[in-house]
């Protein structure tokens, strides 16, 4: 077999064979094909894509490039939770305690940032002493213990998806749906839970910008995971402007914080209830989701979500008093305002260009190798639908280089139309799929 013949092969629209694929998958993550390779035959998948055989043909030998993890050793029916990415996406950090407060056994392996900001790794990261990288009998351990452990994905988990994730983000082939339904359940199938929920996300800071695409992505990963064996379901939620106010490593991991505190944004607030109450259901451990749900809200209220956060971050090392001191997170050294420049009301709020701001305050990576800063971000003031003064604070953004800042500042008051009356109202769950 050859890799340019395979590459041009998909570049003329033509089907690959379940044998290609696996010479690809394979050959890469030996370091057999070299990045521009593999660069190329990405973009070739990119613009030509792929059926439902030749994605689950990729999504299988992603799985199986490396360990394959048993979590028998856990009690109960371990539920694995994955965000497809959006703005402000730090629901994993309620949603895992909630879930885990309740009696869900939480064994969660999450990835870096692709894009706009860190992913839920780099967030914890923020939290001094925590630790990501942890070994698998202390991970299980950690579950059967305090019921919630996330690590870092490591390159035994999926190590294909590893690499090509990396390679996708820094090549313009991250929005495709079977680049990302095969990264999405390689990892989750091969990380060994029960159940799978998925929140895929629509609108302008997603990666499926319709209500359509985020369906046939939903649809097509609670197929495969199904069809494996691990009962999935998935919600589309919206992702036109972003979720909470936080946008930003600490500045997320403050935003969950306060979440947990019961003061958190309602939108946030709304959804991680929502996801959580599916995760006790899936579980077994509500007969309905509308239980479930009833069960989340009730951990959140009574503060044994919050409990349960400081628990799993103490046993991974972290420091549990950020829930107390906040100055105890990364702090920017620099902060910089974004002011309305009329009066009336926030008509658009988009979240792509929020995103790309906060990438460039530092917050995110634009290339594989890049640093996140930890401390770097915006903290939004106002939210679409919101009547504003000309001169009010739009948002604030946060870095440690105040040449950033500025660029950033620009494409962050872009991101803002203000207009005489107010939008509609948006739906922010749009659709639950696998529980038909």
């Amino acid at each position: 077999m050859n890799t340019v013949d395979i590459i041009i092969k998909k570049r003329n629209g033509v089907k690959l064979a379940p044998e290609e694929i696996k010479y690809m998958v394979e050959g890469y993550t030996a370091g057999n094909i070299p990045d521009y390779q593999m660069s190329a035959f990405l973009m070739a998948v990119y613009f030509s894509g792929m059926d439902r055989e030749e994605t689950v043909s990729l999504t299988e030998y992603m799985r199986v490039s490396g360990d394959v993890v048993d979590l028998s050793r856990i009690k109960g029916i371990k539920v694995d939770k994955h965000s497809t990415g959006g703005v402000g996406d730090k629901t994993t950090l309620v949603v895992g305690p909630l879930a885990a407060a309740c009696g869900v056994p939480v064994a969660k392996m999450s990835g870096r940032g692709l894009g706009f900001t860190g992913g839920t790794i780099d967030k914890l990261e923020s939290i001094p002493g925590f630790q990501t990288a942890v070994e698998e009998c202390e991970f299980i351990n950690q579950v059967n213990e305090r019921g919630i452990a996330v690590i870092g994905q490591t390159g035994h988990i999926a190590p294909a998806d590893k690499k090509i994730y990396a390679l996708r983000d820094v090549t313009g082939t991250v929005e495709n749906l079977s680049l990302i339904t095969s990264s999405i359940m390689s990892k989750k199938l091969a990380a060994g839970s029960d159940a799978i929920l998925l929140d895929v996300k629509c609108g302008s800071g997603a990666f499926m910008k319709t209500v359509e695409e985020a369906e046939k992505l939903g649809r097509l990963m609670v197929d495969i995971g199904n069809d494996s064996g691990k009962k999935t379901m998935a919600v589309i939620s919206d992702m036109e402007q972003p979720l909470g106010r936080a946008v930003g490593n600490s500045l997320e991991v403050s935003e969950a914080i306060d979440v947990l505190q019961g003061r958190g944004p309602a939108d946030i607030t709304e959804l991680s209830v929502q996801l959580a109450g599916m995760m006790i259901y899936l579980s077994g451990l509500a007969g309905n989701i509308a239980e479930g749900v009833e069960k989340a809200a009730a951990a959140l209220q009574s503060g044994r979500g919050l409990e349960k956060f400081r628990s799993f971050v103490e046993g991974q090392g972290g420091d549990p008093e950020i829930t107390r001191s906040r100055e105890l997170l990364p702090q920017a050294a620099h902060s910089m305002e974004v002011k309305a420049e009329r009066d009336g009301f926030i008509t658009t709020l988009d979240a792509m260009k929020i995103g790309l701001a906060s990438q460039h305050t530092g917050a995110g990576r634009q290339r594989k190798e890049d640093q996140v800063d930890l401390s770097a971000g915006i903290v939004l003031h106002q939210k679409l639908g919101d009547s504003v003064s000309r001169g009010d604070v739009l948002c604030v953004l946060y870095g440690n280089d105040q040449t950033k800042l500025r660029l950033a500042a620009e494409e962050a008051l872009a991101a803002f139309e203000i207009g005489d009356n107010a939008p509609e109202k948006r739906k922010l769950i749009i659709k639950t799929i696998g529980d038909e």
